[in-house]
This record gives structure tokens, C-alpha cells and sequence, in this order.
């Protein structure tokens, strides 16, 4: 078995046992540094990572391969990338690109195939003059987003 096969390997035991875990992004660069970026359904914290690191670096034998390991959490900033990303973060704000439209709006729903996204705009009334408020919604498909990314407010 080469290298690469036992660490997804392990790696997909050590998140095995963490159901509520799931791998966002995995690589190993040729000189052997394993990189793990892992994100869950009620975030990660430090013993998470932990937990999946030695997963990972207590089956491996470092006489047979040397390499270095860094298991961490997908950042508060990093774009989105999987449906339950999406879904975890139901009620907050989104940034989201598609090919023709930028759109900041409060992401109501996900499922499997896209996204539901929903604000409050600004239109002349139909009768009359003025402005008034409408509430509009959005559904996205994922393959049409290009990046989307949380808007963190304070």
C-alpha cells in the first residue's frame, strides 16, 4: 500500500469515529508534509483535531516514512464548499458569487442540490410614488455558485 492510500485510510477511520467531522480538504505534498483541513456539523474545537491527528500520525511508522502532519479546522473565512457546510450554517449571512450576480443574503435553506437565499431590498411601489420594502428569496443551485463565504458581523 503506498503512503498516500494509508494516510487517507487512517484519516477516514479517525472521522469515522467522529460522524459529526467531515474532511473539507486533504493533501500531501512530495516532501511528505500531510495537510488535513476538517469542518463539523457543530464546528471543530482544538481535541477534535487532536483526535484525528493522532488517528493518523499513531499508525504511521516515522523509520518507514518521515513526514510532518497538520489537522485543522476550515477557517471562519474559507469559502464553502460542501451542501453540509451550507446546511450547518442555516440563519447567517452569506456572501455568495454565482457567474452574473454578487448577493449578500440570509441563507434560509439547503439541501442536497442548492441553496435558498433571502433579503429585504428597496423597489418603487407598483402604485404610486416612493419606495417600499419586499422581501425577495433566491434559490442557487451549487453548481452555479462560484464562492460563497459567511459574513462574520460584530
Amino acid at each position: 500500500m503506498d503512503f498516500k492510500t494509508q494516510v487517507k485510510d487512517l484519516l477516514e477511520q479517525g472521522l469515522a469515529e467522529h460522524p459529526e467531522l467531515f474532511l473539507i480538504d486533504f493533501s500531501i505534498s512530495p516532501d511528505y508534509k500531510i495537510s488535513v483541513v476538517i469542518d463539523g456539523d457543530n464546528g471543530v474545537n482544538l481535541q477534535d483535531c487532536i483526535d484525528v491527528s493522532r488517528s493518523i500520525e499513531h499508525n504511521l511508522d516515522r523509520e518507514e516514512q518521515d513526514f510532518s502532519l497538520e489537522v485543522a479546522s476550515a477557517g471562519a473565512t474559507a469559502p464553502l464548499k460542501f451542501p453540509r457546510q451550507y446546511k450547518k450554517n442555516i440563519g447567517r449571512t452569506l456572501e455568495v458569487t454565482t457567474e452574473n450576480e454578487k448577493i449578500e443574503a440570509k441563507l434560509t435553506d439547503a439541501d442536497n442540490e442548492a441553496i435558498k437565499l433571502e433579503w429585504k431590498a428597496r423597489e418603487p411601489k407598483k402604485i404610486g410614488k416612493g419606495k417600499e420594502t419586499v422581501v425577495k428569496t433566491v434559490e442557487i443551485p451549487y453548481i452555479s455558485i462560484k464562492k460563497a463565504v459567511v459574513v462574520i458581523s460584530f
